[in-house]
């Protein structure tokens, strides 16, 4: 497979990852359903540090690609995990 496309399943990989990984942490540790959470969240300015929690998953499949020897696709989930720390501080 080529490096770029590899590259962009893992960064794709990681992007959800996070996603689901702040979906679980407002599901299971806040009162709030996602569509209200998102929004709560954003209003009291913790939205950021959610998603930070939610990329806590992308080291379990960071580990899991390095153990399959897929070193592009890790490096595709820390890009995404690079990406989403810069957003977290534009949010």
């Amino acid at each position: 497979m080529d490096n770029k496309k590899e590259i962009l399943i893992g960064f794709l990989v990681g992007i959800f990852t996070s996603l689901l990984g702040s979906y679980l942490f407002i599901t299971f540790f806040t009162k709030f359903d996602i569509s209200t959470g998102i929004q709560a969240l954003r209003q009291m300015g913790y939205l950021g540090k959610v998603i930070t929690i939610g990329t806590v998953l992308d080291l379990a499949v960071f580990l899991l690609l390095l153990q399959r020897n897929k070193e592009m696709m890790a490096r595709g989930v820390i890009l995404a995990v690079i990406v989403l720390a810069i957003s977290t501080i534009i949010i």
